[in-house]
């Protein structure tokens, strides 16, 4: 009886481990910062609308449909279509960008990969760095670099928002020169706080694109620890009425 309680508990363990979802896929990469996701609907709702208004101009997530979209997120399928979809697009297509991937190419160098599944490809860490760590480099073709993935392509779209950055050097122990930090220089529409909640919000729905049956299994999760916590004491309750009479 003993070892049956046990195996409970390292069951239960191990489902709460996964039940804040941190860390989703393995993080490469330097200069990262970890962070937790929620995956509640309104977290996930204004997830959407960002990433819809900045990046899928350029880049797709040709694996979600706007119907799963609107049926997982709980909204409205009529809202989705006046709010979420443009140019020709319905309710039932993908999330495909309208940009064709000869001009990207012509204007980045590479076409702009779909983000179906960056989050599981590099992780919510990686994802979450890389959108705050863009400074200011007038070598760059953009004007931008990257800190967290240096000599990237892309511009710094939510350069606005969170305003403008520059590397602060220092030298490491060999004597070369290395970045330390990078230093706000221009503000954004946006304060620090407010711009580190919208990059959570957008990396949260991207890690929901990357793999929407982390919500079902969210919630499955919480029942299945509620009914191992009751078998636990009617587990323990069994095993002193056994041995009640042994003493």
């Amino acid at each position: 009886m003993s070892r049956i309680i046990r195996n409970l508990l390292v069951c239960a363990l191990a489902l709460s481990a996964n039940l804040p979802i941190a860390a989703y896929a393995a993080t490469e990469g330097g200069h990262t910062e970890s962070i937790e996701i929620d995956l509640e609907n309104s977290v996930l709702q204004r997830g959407a609308k960002y990433f819809v208004n900045y990046c899928q101009s350029c880049h797709s997530a040709t694996y979600m449909r706007y119907s799963r979209l609107a049926e997982d997120l709980e909204i409205d399928p009529k809202l989705v279509e006046q709010n979420l979809i443009f140019g020709d697009q319905d309710i039932d297509d993908t999330m495909t960008t309208a940009m064709p991937a000869q001009d990207a190419t012509s204007w980045f160098g590479n076409a702009p990969p779909d983000l179906t599944l960056v989050t599981r490809s590099h992780g919510v860490d990686w994802l979450y760095s890389y959108l705050k760590n863009f400074y200011l480099d007038p070598a760059r073709p953009q004007g931008v670099n990257n800190l967290t993935d240096p000599d990237v392509a892309m511009p710094h779209v939510l350069g606005a928002l969170q305003g403008w950055q520059k590397p602060v050097y220092e030298k490491d122990a060999n004597g070369e020169r290395v970045i330390s930090h990078l230093e706000l220089v221009g503000p954004g529409v946006l304060t620090p706080a407010e711009y580190d909640r919208l990059v959570r919000e957008l990396v949260t729905f991207l890690a929901y694109v990357g793999e929407p049956a982390l919500m079902s299994r969210a919630q499955i999760g919480t029942w299945v620890l509620l009914y191992l916590s009751v078998l636990l004491v009617l587990s323990y309750l069994l095993k002193k009425e056994y041995w009640k009479d042994v003493h």
